[in-house]
């Protein structure tokens, strides 16, 4: 009998709470969509689905300081004690002799469980260990090993300024890969106890033969999969990149030093991550979520493998009308509410003022804020000189929400006025040159009430959410009631915002530069002319042609809606159509058929064997 199981391994592997970034949603699309894909029967019907990634117990406990994550898996979100059969509580047991904690749990998607394996890794340095003829704490062997088995060179690398995330990935790694280890083992462990050799051998042949295939997503558990090659174990293993770290540090220069064959790393490349990033060298596939990550792991480190886009979930059968029309008024009546309560003179009509939107990590040059403020300047006198036809252009407010921030904030230290009200003393690190920009473009918001600008950028730089001390929406509700999205990156391996606006039924600008173009080419669209999605060439393009584009973008969305809403809302069909075409369906089956293939183990099990249950794993000991 062969009993099939995929690990799913990140550092942002787990329940919503481990979430650091777009990953995690990656992660969890994956494990939900393999749980649909069984319960549908297109896939093995058999076939067990495990997440596994880090547990913090408490605040403080997180090497990511600004994150501060607090692991819970508690009944009231839907999870309950893992319960997916003897060889996982073998499994588990055998890493508490050790000396591993697992807080092990389950969940339920679409009548199918999925288990979650945490790990915590912050105590591994108090945890003795009898390894090569010495005892050294767990931390140190899990080093030593890892020397020996690939030549990560730690002691180098944990001196570093990035020393404690390093050493979280390693022992993140080693956990998971002994996990997987032991339940590929299991059997062979079991059998050897029995003292006649007939017996044994007996045992082997009846047992369940395990079959497991591990995945793993970013550098951070990388080392698993290598420390498991390393050592020989039959496990499939597959590593997915979703950017690189080189290509990272070099931002919006990696298309420069890709189109140069340049491979030399940037100074402020952190090696230790790099090298951890390497090492999906060993994987059995290698996957990218982009021909542009494709591009870089080939220059930086001679990795190939094949591209599989990311995708998103789309529940709803069409776009929810009344959702975004209270959601733009709701947006459109608070802009109004607090530019007259903040700057005084005449109330803007609520209904003149046009939200667009970008929501991003705070990397200026990498998310293109310097052209997209300069596009602004353009949409400006766009506006202006339609006065010329239109006399009720002059009316018009474009205001751009520019949604990028270090850390969350806490309300508390917010104005009442936020984001309108923005004093210095809120802003931290890049946000306070974004500000900078916006005010030597003079494309702060007061000009919008003075009328010396009809386009104007606010900078909210907080976290959204349902209680953030602004707008009180989540991110969703905030690109449901905008016109329209904008997303200008110089460096995006794939941009699964722009998926996320359409999934609102938002049209978006796009760049070229970012995976999530690539598919457009092969979508035919329901439109004729832009379209419900523009892309922007912002490679071959000069700054003054990619920021005229820019700006003729965002002006063909904002004037479409004020004067032809049949073809707006035509346009909104497009982009949420774009976006139930890129679900997970497609992607999730090119990562089961690269993880799940007939191996040599499964040949040599004889058929009438592969009809036995007879479990080993609830005996006592052995006779």
């Amino acid at each position: 009998m062969i009993k099939r199981w995929i690990v799913l391994a990140g550092e942002e592997g787990g329940p919503a709470c481990n979430k650091m970034g777009g990953i995690w949603n990656v992660i969890d699309a994956e494990s939900k969509m393999l749980a649909e894909l069984v319960s549908r029967g297109e896939i093995d019907c058999d076939l067990r689905i495990l997440v596994a990634g880090p547990y913090f117990q408490t605040h403080g406990a997180d090497w990511n300081g600004a994150r501060s994550r607090v692991t819970r898996v508690d009944e009231k979100d839907g999870f309950e004690p893992l319960n997916m059969g003897s060889e996982i509580s073998a499994t588990i047991d055998l890493l508490k002799k050790e000396g591993i904690e697992v807080v092990a749990a389950q969940k339920e998607h679409k009548g199918v469980p999925i288990g979650y394996l945490l790990f915590n890794t912050n105590y591994y340095d108090t945890i003795i260990a009898r390894r090569y003829g010495q005892d050294m704490n767990l931390t140190n062997a899990i080093k030593k090993e890892a020397w020996d088995l690939v030549r990560l060179d730690s002691m180098h690398f944990e001196r570093a300024p990035y020393g404690p995330e390093y050493t979280h990935y390693t022992n993140l790694s080693y956990a998971i890969s002994q996990f997987v280890r032991n339940l590929v083992t299991l059997g062979e462990m079991k059998a050897e106890k029995y003292k006649d050799g007939a017996i044994s051998e007996f045992a082997m042949s009846v047992m369940p033969k395990m079959q497991v295939s591990l995945h793993c997503h970013e550098f951070g558990v990388f080392y698993a999969l290598a420390r498991l090659k390393s050592l020989g174990l039959p496990v499939r293993t597959m590593a997915t990149l979703h950017a690189t770290i080189p290509g990272r540090s070099s931002g919006y220069r990696s298309l420069e030093k890709i189109a140069r064959n340049d491979s030399v790393w940037e100074p402020n490349v952190p090696t230790g991550m790099a090298t951890l990033e390497s090492l999906a060298k060993y994987a059995d596939v290698t996957t990218f979520v982009g021909d542009s990550t494709k591009k870089e792991a080939m220059l930086f480190y001679g990795l190939d493998g094949i591209v599989v886009r990311n995708g998103i979930d789309v529940t709803d059968n069409g776009i929810d009308w009344v959702k975004k029309n209270r959601c733009r008024k709701k947006i459109q009546k608070f802009l109004s509410d607090k530019l007259h309560n903040q700057f005084g003179g005449e109330r803007i009509d609520p209904e003149n003022i046009l939200p667009i939107f970008t929501i991003s990590r705070i990397e200026i040059e990498n998310k293109g804020y310097p052209q997209l403020l300069d596009s602004l300047l353009l949409q400006d006198h766009l506006i202006k000189h339609r006065k010329l036809e239109q006399r009720f252009a002059g009316e018009i407010r474009v205001v751009c929400l520019l949604m990028a921030a270090h850390g969350p904030k806490s309300k508390d230290k917010l104005p009442e006025g936020f984001p309108v009200d923005l004093p210095l003393e809120v802003l931290v690190g890049e946000e306070i040159r974004l500000s900078n920009m916006i005010q030597d473009r003079a494309l702060d918001a007061e000009k919008l009430v003075s009328g010396k600008r009809q386009a104007a950028a606010l900078l909210y730089p907080q976290w959204v959410g349902p209680d953030d001390g602004g707008f009180n929406m989540s991110a969703e509700d905030i690109m449901s009631g905008c016109v329209a999205g904008i997303f200008p990156s110089q460096y995006e391996p794939f941009l699964l915002t722009g998926l996320e606006a359409g999934r609102e039924g938002t049209p978006s600008i796009v760049s070229r530069a970012c995976g999530f173009s690539d598919a457009l080419r092969k979508v035919e669209r329901l439109v004729t002319g832009l379209g419900g999605v523009v892309v922007v060439d912002n490679i071959a393009s000069t700054h003054q042609e990619m920021t005229l584009d820019y700006a003729l973008a965002m002006d063909y969305f904002t004037w479409t809606y004020l004067d032809d809403q049949v073809k707006y809302r035509l346009l909104c069909e497009e982009s949420f159509s774009l976006a139930k075409l890129m679900d997970w369906t497609k992607p999730v089956l090119e990562y089961y058929r690269n993880l799940v293939v007939e191996t040599k183990l499964e040949k040599s099990v004889p058929e009438e064997n592969k009809s036995e249950s007879a479990d080993f794993f609830d005996e006592g000991e052995p006779r």
